[in-house]
């Protein structure tokens, strides 16, 4: 499944939930799932500066796909990393580089978030695509 088939899943997901509080509980659940980083790995160039909460993001390139790892700490921060680690690790450089961030707003979640979580989510990308390009050039 690519980048954009994973967003569609989800936005079929979101579109199961009635209410925004239905679709916020449901990325609460999604947190569930979370992961945590090693100590070691909670460095200040993995925190992802601009996140409401605390929040790392470790990427990593191998044989030409970006691996990314991440750990937040509020309910929304861990949920909303493991959406959007689903959508963005483990891809292609390529990929990643070559998709538009602005159809996430498909999946029809974005919008429920508060104006600062909206900025959590544009600093967790802007980590993501800068990962990216790294891989890129070094390859």
């Amino acid at each position: 499944m690519n980048m954009e088939e994973t967003v569609a899943r989800f936005k079929e997901d979101f579109d199961l939930f009635p209410t925004a509080n239905d679709k916020l509980e449901y990325i609460f659940d999604l947190g569930k799932k979370h992961t945590t980083l090693p100590e070691e790995e909670k460095t200040d160039d993995t925190y992802v500066h601009g996140c409401a909460s605390d929040a790392w993001l470790v990427g990593e390139c191998k044989e030409g796909k970006l691996l990314l790892r991440g750990e937040g700490t509020s309910e929304m921060a861990k949920g909303m990393l493991t959406l959007l680690l689903d959508i963005f690790a483990n891809r292609p450089v390529d990929e990643i580089l070559a998709f538009d961030p602005a159809k996430l707003q498909e999946m029809g979640v974005i919008e429920l978030l508060s104006p600062v979580r909206q900025q959590s989510l544009e600093a967790f990308l802007k980590m993501v695509y800068a990962y990216a390009q790294r891989c890129k050039e070094g390859e």
